[in-house]
């Protein structure tokens, strides 16, 4: 933190450091929060403990006091999981303080949702984005999804350089580095495992379980399909235990529903891994291509197992076409962007409108 400059308030959401709730938006956060001092600014971080976007009334009262406590035109940056949900609170906050909303993924598509549901939360948000001074995403998929709203800015993530994976060098180490939810998908790609249980694989599915009944469902899949032992559960993973797996790693996977970014897929990349993606959202722009236009990997449709389980089938048959995709991803790493470039943009929206006038009621 610089001693002098201009202040930042930043609004986060409670699990933002827990290393049990490892997720792309929490990394993100505390990544530009620890980059952007470098760019002069006073942070001040707000982390708001609550079920956001949908907060009881304690977590909704704690929000408005961190707003309320904020003199007249203050810079803050509020996390949208947070601060999307509840315009009530965050809409008259706007009308005083220079505010930006930081976009991981609209509230509406989150998977699971009714048309209910999906709509109202849909209303509150755009009454936020509508009120915000600026709109920040982090790709241009999100931009386009969010077109029409207040000014949009696409930050993307950055991602830290790290070591080529050796892998297993025979195609059959699967890492699946996601939260386990539906949105993730995880069933679909245990059913497309189960495709080619004839194969030689291991399959890792690493991330936070907070969903017991997708859990319970997924538990109960493995073991029906007899992948049981060959596509293992093993919850979140950090510091040297990550870097084990990503080292046995020959092949990422990542087929969501839906996804405004998939930082994994840069972080399988920055190691030399090719990925296999749904085209889902952001995810196939996220891959992006070599400087040669090679694909570092694979796209498949969203949710269809029998496409998935042909691209594995292809994977693990042809060890010139795993060559190829290797080849690939290892040029893509070399064109990815770090985090001091997220902090460069992001610090230069956040300065422009500091710059402009705000209109205090």
């Amino acid at each position: 933190m610089t001693a002098e400059g201009p202040d930042l308030h930043v609004v986060l959401p409670g699990g933002v450091d827990d290393p049990r709730a490892p997720s792309g938006g929490n990394a993100y956060d505390r990544r530009v929060c620890e980059e952007l001092p470098a760019h002069g600014w006073r942070l001040h971080r707000h982390v708001l403990a609550g079920a956001w976007p949908r907060p009881g009334s304690t977590a909704t009262a704690a929000l408005e006091r961190v707003l309320a406590g904020l003199p007249d035109g203050a810079v803050v940056l509020v996390d949208g999981l947070v601060g999307c949900g509840v315009p009530e609170v965050v809409v008259p906050a706007a009308r005083r303080l220079r505010l930006a909303v930081l976009v991981h993924l609209p509230l509406a598509d989150e998977t699971g949702l009714d048309a209910v549901e999906a709509a109202e939360l849909d209303r509150r948000e755009r009454e936020v984005l509508d009120a915000a001074a600026a709109v920040v995403v982090t790709g241009p998929w999100a931009a386009r999804r969010l077109a029409g709203r207040a000014a949009v800015h696409v930050v993307e993530p950055g991602v830290d350089a790290a070591p080529l994976s050796p892998g297993r060098g025979d195609g059959s180490g699967l890492l699946c580095l996601a939260s386990v939810t539906r949105r993730k998908a995880q069933d679909v790609l245990v059913r497309a495992l189960a495709e080619v249980a004839d194969r030689t694989f291991d399959c890792v599915l690493a991330g936070p379980r907070p969903d017991p009944a997708f859990d319970a469902e997924l538990t109960a899949l493995i073991e029906r399909v007899g992948l049981t032992g060959r596509v293992r559960l093993v919850g979140p993973l950090a510091g040297a235990e990550l870097d084990a797996a990503w080292a046995a790693t020959d092949l990422a996977v990542l087929v969501s529903w839906a996804e405004t970014y998939g930082m994994v897929v840069t972080e399988a990349l920055a190691r030399g891994v090719p990925v296999l993606v749904s085209d889902a959202g952001a995810l196939p722009e996220t891959l992006g291509r070599a400087p040669d236009g090679s694909l570092p990997g694979v796209v498949v449709p969203a949710g269809e197992v029998g496409p998935l389980a042909a691209a594995l089938a292809r994977w693990f048959d042809r060890a010139g076409f795993r060559a190829q995709v290797h080849g690939s991803a290892r040029e893509r790493r070399c064109i990815l962007s770090g985090w001091a470039d997220t902090a460069r943009h992001l610090h230069a929206v956040l300065d422009g409108m500091r710059r402009r006038p705000v209109a205090i009621p």
